[in-house]
């Protein structure tokens, strides 16, 4: 049985300065604790961007909005031409920045694409996308990381239920979950080919883990999560509690969430590949400045960025 905590401090790792507090703590070596969240969800209003008060209210309550059509005809070809030619470049698969699948070799992902490739460079500085989130985060906003992510069809492995936010806390030194993601679908999302799963409502409450963050994590992390996965009698309670929302729709529509969801994926073991870009936004009132809270030093750039230039300047 996990333990409910309104409000929890402790200074953070032994590298970041003595003062720094960290209102998030996890991976430590007690056991595991739902914090009351003690940031706002929604920090803009109505007359801030493109998103109506109803679209506001719904993220503030689920923690995520969908777009039924973000892109479409030449453009969204012109990306799924790119996503091909990615996946069968060798030198891509090569690449620091790519994660392949354990198994079967394929390409899991590859990161940084904002700022290594000028097509998805182009969608992660859009007006359409940019708005949306300052308009949410209250603010300018720059992105903390950026990725293409493939399910291949038959072997496209699971992602485990976790929040965005801990391990950015945790291992890049987000101080809080001022963040949204927005994942632009590239192929039609079905129930059944491993879509994104969320707990609506869990994002007003934080898992904090139990196990210390193993020196570069990330190798084994992006690849198969361990540290900071919530223990299961948590996720129980939350799935009966929140219950999981499925989000199915058509190649080109977009679904934005809130850092701290508790969301998975299941595997893709059907004929339909599922592709998205990925992108994240913090809000330059929230910058990764000091030192993780939980890891002995932050993870590399292309995972964490420190470049904290305004998104769509």
């Amino acid at each position: 049985m996990t333990t409910t905590v309104t409000r929890n401090s402790r200074t953070r790792h032994d590298t970041a300065p003595a003062d720094a507090v960290d209102r998030y703590p996890t991976r430590g070596e007690t056991g595991p604790a739902v914090l009351t969240r003690e940031d706002p969800v929604v920090h803009g209003s109505e007359q801030d961007g493109p998103l109506d008060g109803g679209q506001l209210r719904s993220f503030e309550d689920k923690g995520y909005l969908t777009i039924d059509q973000l892109i479409s005809g030449d453009e969204l070809e012109l990306f799924r031409n790119e996503l091909k030619r990615l996946a069968e470049d060798p030198e891509v698969k090569k690449d620091h920045r790519t994660i392949v699948e354990a198994k079967s070799d394929e390409v899991r992902s590859v990161f940084d694409i904002h700022r290594t490739n000028e097509i998805f460079a182009k969608i992660a500085h859009d007006p359409r996308v940019v708005e949306r989130a300052r308009q949410i985060l209250g603010s300018d906003v720059y992105i903390h990381q950026s990725r293409i992510n493939y399910k291949p069809s038959f072997t496209g492995k699971d992602f485990t239920w976790h929040s965005d936010f801990e391990t950015w806390h945790a291992e890049d030194g987000m101080p809080g979950p001022r963040a949204v993601s927005i994942s632009i679908s590239l192929t039609d999302n079905y129930s059944f080919n491993g879509p994104l799963m969320i707990m609506p409502g869990s994002h007003k409450h934080y898992i904090s883990a139990v196990g210390a963050t193993p020196d570069d994590n990330h190798e084994q992390s992006l690849v198969m999560q361990g540290a900071g996965v919530p223990d299961k009698a948590t996720l129980t309670e939350f799935a009966d509690r929140f219950g999981i929302d499925v989000l199915e729709g058509p190649a080109g529509g977009a679904i934005m969430f809130d850092s701290n969801c508790m969301h998975a994926s299941n595997g893709n073991v059907t004929p339909y590949s599922r592709s998205n870009v990925f992108i994240v936004y913090n809000s330059v009132e929230n910058l990764t400045e000091e030192e993780p809270f939980a890891a002995s030093k932050p993870r590399p750039e292309h995972l964490g960025s420190r470049d904290f230039t305004p998104a769509g300047s």
